[in-house]
């Protein structure tokens, strides 16, 4: 009997357990509290957090690929969504019926915001290439810094393949942790005065604007970077699933049922790409770095505009909705308002923040579209 328990033991997961998968492990927990306890988009957090954890249990098979007659694992086949670009795109569907670009549309000068939150990816690229990364590797890993995990994956399968696990966990986890990194930055470069700002109400949208929008965007952005049709399409196709109010089924399946699944399968199989066997490299620990890099000075990009634009108008734009910039929709423009309250408990920055937020869905797609054109 002991012989057999012995037996049963080693050919167990537990005996071909190594320290690289008890880190990955650990990591893993942390995530899965990170998302439950604090509720840092949990949405995101916790199923990459899992997919993580079945990645490092040993022998179970779940990302290999066929060998002979023999079937994969079941999240090796649901992981081609993610390598052929599929995942993205679908997201960027719900995600455009899921958007009100109306804020956007009311003040266009949030255009600038969303592009300053676009200043880490150029910095990281820089920083990437003179620490030995190729141009294509810089790109995909500067494209962090715009805190859009669809349009990272996206890039990175057409330019770095290879690097496709690091950036897409980096990415992911980033948004998901955007109340923890953001709100320290915000602080440290604005003052309690400008927190303290009120905005003016933004000027109503009408129906006819809100539904020509996604056509122009679709229109001017397409023919000038071809390459970046699939995001920029799909994310207008939704707005206008939104915005048309004909189609309400196609909305609402868009932003609630495939958005939910897809979200489920693209969290679950990037987590599952942190293998511990293949993550804990020096070259991953960089890009992750790199990763974090960009992601701040994309956010310091964002508030750096805001403040030129708040001296500008002599007071009148809140420097706090600069960060919402990035592309993390709705969480960084929740974060705005959060810090903004905290400051005046009457200051209501949310829909103000949803346009350079907005604005940054756009730039960050448009970004990966230029640096698709460069380096393809």
């Amino acid at each position: 009997m002991i012989d057999a328990l012995l037996d049963l033991l080693k050919d167990s997961g537990f005996a071909a357990l190594s320290w690289r998968a008890l880190v990955m492990i650990l990591v893993s927990c942390v995530l899965i509290f990170l998302a439950i306890k604090k509720r840092f988009e949990p949405l995101l957090l916790l199923p990459i957090a899992f997919g993580m954890l079945l990645a490092n249990l040993p022998l179970t098979g779940l990302m290999d690929g066929p060998v002979g007659t023999e079937a994969g694992g079941l999240l090796y086949y649901l992981y081609r969504g993610v390598k052929l670009g599929i995942y993205p795109s679908l997201i960027f569907l719900g995600i455009g019926a899921m958007t009100d670009f109306g804020p956007l549309i009311a003040r266009p000068s949030s255009l600038l915001m969303g592009a300053g939150a676009q200043f880490g990816i150029a910095i990281a690229f820089v920083v990437a290439v003179l620490l030995g990364f190729s141009p294509e590797a810089a790109a995909s890993i500067g494209i962090i810094g715009g805190a859009d995990g669809p349009t990272a994956i996206f890039l990175t399968t057409k330019l770095a393949p290879q690097l496709l696990a690091p950036i897409a966990v980096a990415a992911y986890s980033y948004m998901a942790l955007i109340p923890l990194i953001q709100p320290p930055i915000m602080r440290l470069l604005t003052t309690e005065k400008e927190r303290k700002i009120k905005m003016e109400q933004i000027r109503p949208v009408s129906k006819l604007e809100k539904i020509c929008f996604p056509i122009l965007v679709t229109l001017l952005t397409v023919l000038l970077l071809p390459s970046v049709a699939p995001l920029i399409g799909m994310l207008m196709l939704g707005n206008l699933f939104r915005e048309s109010g004909v189609v309400e089924r196609l909305s609402d399946t868009a932003q609630n049922t495939l958005i939910n699944i897809v979200t489920i399968f693209l969290g679950v199989t990037v987590g599952a790409t942190a293998n511990g066997e293949l993550f804990l490299k020096p070259s991953t620990i960089k890009i992750v770095a790199l990763g974090l890099f960009a992601f701040v000075f994309s956010t310091v990009g964002g508030l750096l505009i805001a403040k030129l634009m708040c001296v500008i108008t002599k007071g009148k734009i809140n420097p706090l909705i600069g960060s919402a910039g990035v592309s993390a929709v709705p969480m960084a423009a929740r974060i705005s308002h959060i810090e903004g309250q905290k400051s005046n408990p009457t200051n209501y920055l949310l829909m103000f923040a949803m346009g350079p937020n907005v604005a940054g869905v756009i730039g960050s797609a448009v970004a990966a579209g230029i640096l698709l054109s460069l380096f393809s």
